[in-house]
This record gives C-alpha cells, sequence and structure tokens, in this order.
C-alpha cells in the first residue's frame, strides 16, 4: 500500500512547494544521470588508471549491482528512521562519494567509491516518488507522477552528452563533480522545507533474507568480474567467491520458505507473468547497458569519434525510449499488451542484427537510426511489462513486486556488462591468435607492394604495424561476437510473449503499480 494512502497530505503550497518538487527532482536527477553519465568517459579512465577493459567496467557494475541492493530496502529505513531523515543522507552521501569518485587515483579507489555511491543512490528514486506523491493534492498527482518520469528518463539520455562534453573540454573527473552543486541544492530544500514523518520503531526487517541475497549477488557480480582476469576456477578466489554465492542464494530460498515474514513474499514466484516479466526484464537490463558499455570505446577507440560525438550519438536511444513510452502509456489499455511486448523484442533483435554486421565505418545516421530503434524496443517493452507484472499479483504484493522488478533489470545490467566484458578480451585473444596464424614472411601478399613495405614482419616498426592492424580486426569480430549474442538471447527470450496472460481486469486494477522504476 502507498504512504498516500495512510498519510494525510502535508499542507505544502507555493514557495516550500515549488523548492520541494525541485529538490526531489535534482535528487532524482543526479541518481539516473550517473548511470550513463560515465560511460563515454571509460576509455580516459581506463588510461589514467592503467585498467583493461574487463577492469574498467568494473567502474559501472560496481554502481549498479550495490545501487539496486539497496533499493530493497528503502521503505523499512524510511518507515523506520524517517523518510525526510534518509533523503537527506541519501543525497548528501550520494554527493560526497561523487567527489571521492572523482579524487580516485586508482582502480580500487574508483570501484570502492563507486560501491558506496550506488548504497547512498538506491534509494533516491522510489523515495523522490513517494515525497511528491505525498507533498501533491490528489488531482495533481497524476502531473506530479509525469514531471517525475520525464525526470527519471531524462538523465540517462542526456548523461552521455554531459558526460562527453565535460571529459573532452575538463576531464573524465568532472563526469563526477557536476553532482556536487545539484547534491548541495537538494539536500538544503529538502532539510529546510521537508516535514519528518512519523517514525514506525516497531516495524522489522527480514535482515537474514535480504543479507543472504545481498551475499549471493555480490559474490556471482565478483566471479563475473574477477573470472577473466584470474583464468575463472583455476583460481582459488573465483571457487570461494562461487561457493558464497550458492551459499547466499541457498539461504535466501530456505529463508524464503521457511521465515514467518520472511524478505520476499513466497507467491511472488507462483504468479507466471511475475516470473515471465522478471526474465524479461532481465534481458532488457542486459541488452541495453552492455550495448552502451561496448559501444562507448567502441565508436571512441575503433571508429576514432571524439567522446563529445560519442555523447551525441549515444543519447538518441533515450529519446527513442520516451517516444514508445508515450505511445504505449496511451494505447495499452486498448490493445493486447503481447503486441506492445512482442513488437519491443523483434525491434531490439533488428537493432541488434544491424550492431553485429557494423563496422567502424559505420555512419553516423545509422548509429543514430538504429540506436534509437533499439530505446524504442526498451520502451515499448517496459510499461507494458510494468502493467503485466502486476495484472494477476494481489495488491498486498505490488511494492514486493516492483523491488523485485527494479533488481531483476540492474543485475541484469551488471551481469549483461560483465559478462560482454569478459568475452570481449577473452575473444579478441583468440581471435588475434586465429588470424595471426597465417601472418608469416612467407605469406605473398606481404612479400611485395604496399603491405610489403608497411607490414613486413621481420623489421620492427612493420611488425609493430603488423600486430596493431591485427589486434584491431581482432576486436572488431569480438565486438560483433558480443551483439551476436544478445541478439541470440533476444530470440531465445521471445517465445514467452505467448505465455503472457492478460487480463483485462487484471490490467485495469494495476495501472498505477505501487513503485514503478525507470526504464534505463
Amino acid at each position: 500500500m502507498s504512504q498516500s494512502q495512510t498519510t494525510p497530505v502535508p499542507a505544502y503550497k507555493g514557495l516550500p512547494l515549488v523548492i520541494i518538487t525541485a529538490s526531489v527532482m535534482l535528487g532524482t536527477l543526479i541518481q539516473t544521470l550517473d548511470s550513463t553519465i560515465a560511460n563515454v568517459a571509460l576509455p580516459y579512465m581506463q588510461g589514467s588508471m592503467s585498467a583493461s577493459q574487463d577492469e574498467i567496467n568494473w567502474v559501472l557494475t560496481s554502481y549498479i549491482i550495490t545501487s539496486a541492493i539497496m533499493t530493497a530496502p528503502t521503505s523499512f529505513l524510511a518507515s523506520r528512521f524517517g523518510r525526510t531523515r534518509i533523503f537527506i543522507v541519501s543525497i548528501a552521501g550520494f554527493t560526497v562519494a561523487s567527489v571521492l569518485c572523482g579524487m580516485s587515483q586508482s582502480l580500487t579507489q574508483i570501484v570502492m567509491f563507486r560501491l558506496i555511491q550506488g548504497a547512498f543512490g538506491g534509494a533516491l528514486v522510489p523515495l523522490s516518488q513517494t515525497v511528491l506523491l505525498e507533498i501533491f493534492s490528489l488531482e495533481k498527482r497524476a502531473a506530479a507522477m509525469a514531471l517525475w518520469g520525464i525526470g527519471v528518463q531524462v538523465g540517462p539520455i542526456i548523461g552521455p552528452i554531459i558526460g562527453g562534453w565535460l571529459t573532452q573540454n575538463l576531464s573524465w573527473r568532472w563526469v563526477f563533480y557536476v553532482n556536487i552543486p545539484f547534491g548541495i541544492l537538494a539536500t538544503l530544500g529538502l532539510l529546510f522545507f521537508l516535514k519528518e514523518t512519523k517514525v514506525n520503531t516497531t516495524m522489522r526487517m527480514d535482515w537474514l533474507g535480504f543479507g543472504a541475497l545481498s551475499l549471493g549477488i555480490g559474490a556471482l557480480q565478483l566471479v563475473l568480474d574477477r573470472g577473466e582476469i584470474v583464468d575463472w576456477f583455476s583460481a582459488r578466489e573465483i571457487v570461494i567467491e562461487a561457493c558464497l554465492a550458492a551459499i547466499g542464494f541457498y539461504l535466501f530460498a530456505v529463508q524464503t520458505v521457511l521465515a514467518p515474514k520472511p524478505f520476499l513474499s513466497p507467491k511472488l514466484f507462483t504468479d507466471g507473468n511475475f516470473l515471465i516479466g522478471t526474465a524479461m526484464i532481465f534481458l532488457i537490463g542486459l541488452n541495453l547497458y552492455a550495448t552502451l558499455a561496448l559501444f562507448a570505446p567502441y565508436l571512441q577507440n575503433l571508429s576514432g569519434d571524439p567522446v563529445i560525438t560519442a555523447g551525441f550519438l549515444l543519447a538518441p536511444r533515450g529519446g527513442g525510449t520516451i517516444i514508445a513510452m508515450l505511445i504505449a502509456g496511451r494505447l495499452v489499455g486498448h490493445i493486447d499488451v503481447r503486441f506492445f511486448v512482442g513488437t519491443g523484442f523483434i525491434a531490439g533483435a533488428l537493432a541488434l542484427y544491424q550492431f553485429a554486421q557494423w563496422t567502424p565505418d559505420v555512419s553516423h545516421t545509422k548509429i543514430i537510426v538504429w540506436g534509437m530503434v533499439q530505446g524504442f524496443s526498451v520502451g515499448f517493452i517496459f510499461m507494458p511489462l510494468t502493467t503485466v507484472i502486476y495484472a494477476t499479483l494481489p495488491t498486498s504484493l505490488r511494492t514486493e513486486a516492483a523491488g523485485v522488478f527494479s533488481l531483476l533489470r540492474n543485475m541484469g545490467s551488471a551481469i549483461g556488462i560483465s559478462i560482454t566484458g569478459a568475452l570481449l578480451t577473452t575473444n579478441t585473444q583468440v581471435n588475434h591468435a586465429i588470424l595471426g596464424a597465417t601472418i608469416t614472411p612467407f605469406n605473398h601478399m606481404l612479400q611485395s607492394g604496399a603491405l610489403g613495405r608497411f607490414w613486413n614482419p621481420a623489421h620492427a616498426a612493420g611488425a609493430a604495424l603488423l600486430n596493431s592492424t591485427i589486434t584491431r580486426q581482432a576486436q572488431i569480430i569480438s565486438y560483433a561476437n558480443d551483439f551476436w549474442l544478445m541478439f541470440i538471447l533476444t530470440l531465445v527470450v521471445m517465445p514467452l510473449v505467448l505465455l503472457i496472460r492478460p487480463g483485462r481486469a487484471g490490467i485495469t486494477a494495476a495501472a498505477q503499480p505501487a513503485a514503478p522504476q525507470q526504464a534505463g
């Protein structure tokens, strides 16, 4: 049940209402902005930190995974310690962590501070929605939610553009420092104008279930992030982390079944629509964020685009998402949701099919158009899918369902970035070996003409240039392999659309979920 149903609307009017709304939106913006702003700066961070391609991806996955985990206990913390207090602490902690990220001098430091940033940021989006629902009167809440939805979507759209401009004109550190003024203004606005809510000291939470789930997710992410570097299960570290992940998920499952009041209700996992919806949103998170993480270095390192250009090329996919969500929002009550979800998956598969065939000389027009198509696919899937997961669930389970929905989307994002990054590194080495096997001084192509002069492996300069060319070709093939993998996964999941139960009555009842989440 939403707090708007249990708490009277405070008497906020005039300037206080404006300031609180602006502060809440700023808190939302900095959290959603940081989900994409660092992508285009990754190649610069990689050089500054002397990190490999898969190592620098930890900057993204560490933030995503901790943000996902800490979204879950937000409702309990707000009720137990006061919503305003938790909101202010979250924004202030997020801002301080942003400063520390910008000041980082090593990969270890920036990953650690990104973990802290994500932990504080996890509460910002759900709390911002709750506050807006409470400070506006009933007749103005729809407009407030529209404003909130725009704020949630604007961050990921402008993130690559702002990140590219800051990186090119200042440095990559400013993609984190940019949060400082927004964080300070949001903190002061809430501190002086937003009243505190009543504290429920009797409220309890299943910390064992939450801790076990956090252990499982965190350990699994470490396996995926570290596996490629230490040669997977030949390293004791990976074996230990895999065992911890298995123990964590096992304890969570046992606690969910046996505890009188578990962290998540077992009834969630008996609903077919919910299981299908979470499987699909996991894949959407995987495809979207992995694509963003791959394209940023692809455009800059292989295509030779400046960082600001890469930012502008990545931004239009967010516009496609908003357009699709507006269309779906108007028609979802009149057309079978399976049409929207199926069409979205087809569009997403077509985009990935195109990406897999590109070479670094692909035109900017194609990048923009097919990026928008991928964004459109996400928007066409996300809103109907959000409706579907609530269609057959009891009202009492919707808040939990929203939390799991968000958690699975973020887990998909982090796991997708880790897997594609690891495969990119491995396949580059494999493809380099395959291509290099045919390159010898006895190859006729290297014995005469321009190729013989520039790529002569008998000389140091020629060998270096030849090795650079082979590496570049190996990387192009490896990027394509990643996109082919995502394309195949999309085709595998698509038949699940046929198993969705639309349920007109259920959809009407679920049209306003307890805690809708950003589409990313």
